[in-house]
């Protein structure tokens, strides 16, 4: 690592000030600060001083992302050639797998990042680190057959409207993953969503298996068809067709797991938002006798904790829902955000058939809804505190 260090002190003036690459010194600020920590401080203002910094709080949560993209990558693998009818190995597949993830991932970093540099080149300010987080998150959340074009439009939508209008990191209101989701999901809806968008039914010939097999997810066949072949346990193990990233609790629970541990996510949101849907689960299982049609009776029948294993529910609480920019910042707001995550994608899924996975839409209307929460929480402390002067003040 010294060799790098001493590579990038030796090219450093000529990105300083009078250097003859002082334009591009934004990127170079950004590759060294991302291989190590900083040597710069804050020079002005209150600041806390911690031995980690923006950027290796980001790195963690992409590690923590990691266990959910290799699983996604073998599955991949399995249901392609579980859908063609062959038995191959464990590599086979995960190589299958890789071979379509791994250019999602790239071309997502690569416009993601590359927009990022242009705009801190032309505000001349440094790299913003959110996108290294981001960039890994977009991918996890799209269908393995999505054309790598539609990544990378959703991804400039994301970055550019969703986050760098407002200001850049830090100042985006919408989650930026969840902002290309919604963009891909509304552009392009039959790549998006269906039966036979979940899994790669091409063979090497470029040809589709037989007409007829069904990729749907567990929420898509309760929609349809009121009942779902899938198990709880495939459900939970994640063996099942569903986004790249977002079918494995057992995978996503080693990510929480390491969220928690190192204080990076939010517990309160988490178990907040798995309270309300567990609280949206059994109102539902409580009222599915009294349902109008037997489609909506089913659904709201399907036992409240197995919500909670299905689509992106658990991915969603814990990645997306966590964004500790578009999330409620207060402590009481954490609980209450995290509350209405819970309990209204479980709503979404419920009321609409045509749109079962509701976590998207639920996170980006709280996503919205955060500093609002925060204000009256706010408002509430400070009533309550003028109250005990008041009380303090009639008593001395």
């Amino acid at each position: 690592m010294k060799l790098f260090k001493n590579l990038l002190e030796s090219v450093k003036p000529h990105f300083e000030k009078g250097g003859k690459l002082e334009k591009l010194y934004p990127v170079y600020d950004g590759f060294a600060t991302f291989l190590f920590v900083p040597g710069h401080t804050a020079h002005s203002g209150a600041h806390v001083r911690d031995g980690i910094d923006l950027k290796r709080t980001m790195i963690t949560v992409v590690l923590a992302l990691v266990p959910a993209l290799l699983f996604g990558m073998w599955n991949v693998g399995y249901q392609h050639y579980k859908a063609l009818g062959e038995t191959v190995g464990f590599w086979d597949q995960f190589l299958f797998g890789a071979i379509k993830v791994v250019p999602m991932v790239v071309v997502s970093y690569a416009v993601g990042l590359g927009i990022e540099f242009a705009f801190c080149v032309i505000k001349k300010h440094q790299i913003n680190e959110g996108y290294l987080v981001t960039g890994m998150l977009i991918p996890l959340i799209m269908p393995v057959d999505i054309p790598l074009w539609m990544v990378a439009l959703s991804v400039v939508f994301a970055v550019v409207l969703g986050k760098e209008v407002f200001g850049g990191t830090g100042m985006n209101i919408l989650n930026p993953a969840l902002t290309a989701r919604a963009f891909a999901f509304f552009a392009y809806p039959s790549y998006m969503s269906g039966d036979k968008v979940w899994i790669n039914t091409s063979t090497e010939a470029g040809q589709s298996v037989v007409d007829g097999y069904s990729g749907a997810t567990a929420l898509g066949e309760l929609a349809t068809t009121g009942s779902t072949s899938l198990s709880p346990m495939d459900m939970f193990i994640g063996s099942i067709p569903g986004s790249i990233g977002e079918t494995s609790v057992i995978a996503i629970l080693i990510g929480a797991a390491i969220l928690l541990i190192t204080g990076i996510g939010s517990w309160r949101i988490m178990f907040s938002a798995l309270l309300g849907g567990v609280a949206m689960g059994l109102i539902f299982n409580w009222v599915a006798p009294y349902a109008t049609s037997p489609e909506q009776q089913s659904f709201m029948g399907t036992p409240f904790w197995q919500h909670l294993i299905m689509g992106g529910f658990a991915f969603g609480i814990v990645f997306m829902a966590t964004d500790p920019v578009s999330a409620a910042q207060t402590t009481r707001g954490k609980w209450i955000y995290g509350f209405l995550v819970g309990l209204l994608c479980i709503m979404i899924r419920v009321f609409n058939p045509a749109y079962p996975e509701g976590v998207m839409m639920a996170i980006l209307f709280m996503n919205v809804m955060a500093p609002l929460i925060d204000h009256y929480v706010i408002e509430a402390n400070i009533k309550r505190r003028k109250k005990r002067v008041q009380v303090k003040v009639k008593t001395a």
